[in-house]
This record gives structure tokens, sequence and C-alpha cells, in this order.
């Protein structure tokens, strides 16, 4: 069957985004004809976010919406780094359907709220101002309901393998519901630590 388919980050995110990119680590993956990286496992899907969400969460699953542009540096390391990477890629296919979009594509996408457009057109109404930018939906029944509350997080901007995993936990385990990314993050690295592991060793 074919599926259908504001997070401050402070430090964190500055250090993540603004450093220059890495060279590649791996061997260069495919592009797609839109000029977007391409993943096998990401859904393929009609572009109805509302339908594709409520599959997710039927599944006990989270919706990753994924804005990528054509020549981003940040979303091909992140697709030849972190995406190379079976224990992250093996986590994300468990607990998340990831539904890619082009920032600057003309595909026609209908929102939660049930309004037609093109993905350029969702990506001004979400504020998605850069790529790669994640943005996490909740479970549940998220029908006509406005992004500001259907949002569990969003990752605005290229992390690290470790930081980036750690942001689908906190989403996957669901402690946006009682905390904050950084806090998390913050808890996460100190436990790693006192059991004296590096945090940046996936």
């Amino acid at each position: 069957m074919i599926n259908r388919r504001e997070f401050n980050f402070g430090s964190v995110l500055a250090l993540s985004t603004l450093l220059p990119p890495l060279p590649s680590l791996v061997q260069a993956s495919e592009i797609g004809e839109d000029g977007l990286h391409v993943q096998d496992w990401f859904l393929q899907s009609f572009l109805e976010i509302g339908e594709d969400q409520q599959e997710m969460s039927g599944q006990n699953k989270h919706l990753a919406v994924l804005f990528e542009q054509k020549g981003c540096p940040y979303c091909k390391q992140m697709h030849e780094v972190n995406l190379a990477n079976d224990k992250i890629v093996n986590y994300i296919k468990q607990h998340f359907g990831v539904l890619q979009i082009n920032m600057w594509g003309s595909k026609g996408v209908t929102d939660l709220d049930g309004d037609e457009m093109e993905e350029k057109d969702l990506a001004r109404k979400w504020r998605v101002n850069f790529t790669p930018t994640i943005v996490f939906l909740r479970q549940g029944d998220l029908d006509g309901m406005p992004l500001n509350t259907a949002q569990a997080a969003r990752m605005p901007g290229y992390l690290k393998p470790f930081h980036f995993l750690t942001m689908f936990e906190f989403v996957a385990e669901k402690h946006y519901e009682n905390q904050g990314f950084q806090q998390y993050l913050k808890e996460k690295i100190v436990k790693l630590k006192a059991e004296g592991k590096d945090p940046d060793l996936l």
C-alpha cells in the first residue's frame, strides 16, 4: 500500500549550523529529478499532510516533515553523514515517517487545515527560512489544528549526528510534553559522561 502522504536551539543550533560544511565522509547520495537527495525509505506520498500524520499516528509513529532545497550543502551533509549512519536510520524508520518537501517546489500539498498550495507556499506558511528544517508533528487527531499547536518540535538547520539522533529521541519519547530540547540534551550528555561514554560517538 502506498503511504499518503518555535523551537530555539540557542548555542546548539549556532554551533551546528554556522560552521562551514565538512568534507563528505561517505560516497555521494543519489539525487532526484528535483535536485534533492533521495532516501528510498522516505514516505511516498500524495503530500496530504493530515492523512500522512494520521497514518503515522495509527502506527504509533510521528510524522517528520523535512524541508530541503537543491544545492543545499547542509542537506548534503545530513544525507551523507547523519543518514548514512545505520543507528540513526534504523531509529528513525522505527519511530517516524519522513515526508520530504522541496522548499522551492511546485508540487501540490495539502496542509493540516485542508488548505491546498504549492510546496514553496507551505514553506512560507510554516515559516521555513533555511534548509534542512525538520518539523515534527504531534501524534493524535490534529485535523484543522494550527501548526503552532500541532508541532511537537522543530529542527531548524543541520545538527551533528549525536544531536540529530537525540532530537529524534526527544520527539519519539514525547519529552516535548514536559520539557524543552536543550534541557533534555543537557541531561543526556551529563548521564553519558557519568557512564564514561563520549556523547559524540554513536
